[in-house]
């Protein structure tokens, strides 16, 4: 006897799952073409570099014509650069007003930077500058602040954070190789597959992070706000092919100060060092300064601003007195 009521029942059951799956599958669907949009809306807003300011009143009085300027590193976002001078503003303020360079999202392209650097210097009436390189950014600021000389504006101190000095000192080379062949080759990583190869390599490094920088750094990097690919695998070219020798004779007397962590597990500590000084001997002042006790150990001031902070401080102090040795006239 065949159980009608039962077949029913279940033709039912099987209607309403395939409701389920349905709106499920269309809502996700519509939450990923949203995402896309917005992606696609953010990024297309970031088609040019930007100087970003980071605003202190007191930073404006004091200093009305000198800036601190943020290099941001490798797949860094305008918003991380800005929460990284956020992170150091009792320190960095001391000597100047607050500025990031948001990268394009078109790709890294040095002679935009430079030209929109000089665009800022004239329009600002700028005396001073001092520039942060922050990881890779440090090979960016070296660069800028030696063709930024050449047009009579020259950068009274660069300082290094964790930045390599050549390739070479990129501790996973493989990786990294890999990425510049494919951007030179013309192919473009897919978001979801950078994504899950970074997500992958943080777990993998688990002793350079707590698992709350772990979830906060994946989610920035699935955020519409996260750097365009384009961006990124363009800075790993500029990595690959930087050479710090062309710029020994172009830095006048710009002093540079480099800060590292014998931890460091992407840049290594041993030789990035080393490098600057070998190649830029005459600006290299100091290379002692060390973040040690910083997690992640690498070029990390916005999660340690307790370890960056004197450090900078000191920096200033030994590099960058004020006239007279004391504080400036604070104009209201």
């Amino acid at each position: 006897m065949i159980d009608d009521g039962g077949a029913l029942q279940r033709a039912r059951d099987l209607h309403a799952s395939s409701r389920r799956s349905f709106l499920i599958g269309s809502a996700a669907a519509a939450a990923l073409s949203t995402d896309l949009a917005l992606t696609r809306l953010i990024q297309n807003q970031r088609q040019q570099n930007r100087i970003l300011p980071l605003d202190d009143d007191r930073a404006r009085r004091r200093f009305p014509r000198d800036r601190w300027v943020l290099f941001p590193g490798f797949k860094t976002s305008w918003e991380e650069g800005l929460w990284i001078l956020d992170s150091l503003r009792p320190a960095l303020t001391r000597r100047g007003q607050l500025t990031t360079m948001g990268y394009s999202n078109r790709g890294l392209d040095i002679n935009n930077i430079v030209a929109t650097m000089n665009r800022y210097v004239a329009n600002f009436g700028l005396e001073k500058l001092h520039f942060y390189g922050h990881s890779f950014g440090g090979m960016v600021a070296v660069e800028v602040a030696a063709r930024l000389r050449d047009r009579g504006v020259p950068v009274e101190l660069i300082f290094l954070d964790s930045s390599p000095s050549s390739r070479f000192d990129v501790r996973d080379q493989r990786m990294f190789n890999g990425v510049v062949q494919l951007y030179e080759a013309g192919l473009r990583v897919p978001i979801s597959l950078r994504g899950t190869y970074e997500l992958g390599e943080r777990i993998a490094h688990k002793n350079e992070r707590t698992w709350g920088q772990i979830v906060q750094q994946a989610l920035e990097q699935l955020s519409p706000l996260a750097p365009s690919n384009e961006l990124v695998q363009s800075q790993a070219s500029y990595i690959y092919h930087f050479d710090v020798s062309r710029f020994r004779l172009s830095l006048g007397g710009t002093k540079i100060v480099f800060a590292g962590n014998p931890e460091d597990e992407v840049v290594d500590y041993s030789t990035a060092p080393a490098g600057w000084a070998r190649e830029l001997p005459d600006n290299v002042v100091n290379t002692g300064y060390v973040t040690k006790g910083a997690l992640p150990a690498h070029a990390s001031p916005q999660w340690n601003p307790e370890i960056y902070q004197p450090i900078l401080s000191t920096v200033e102090s030994e590099y960058l007195p004020l006239a007279g040795g004391g504080a400036r006239k604070i104009a209201f």
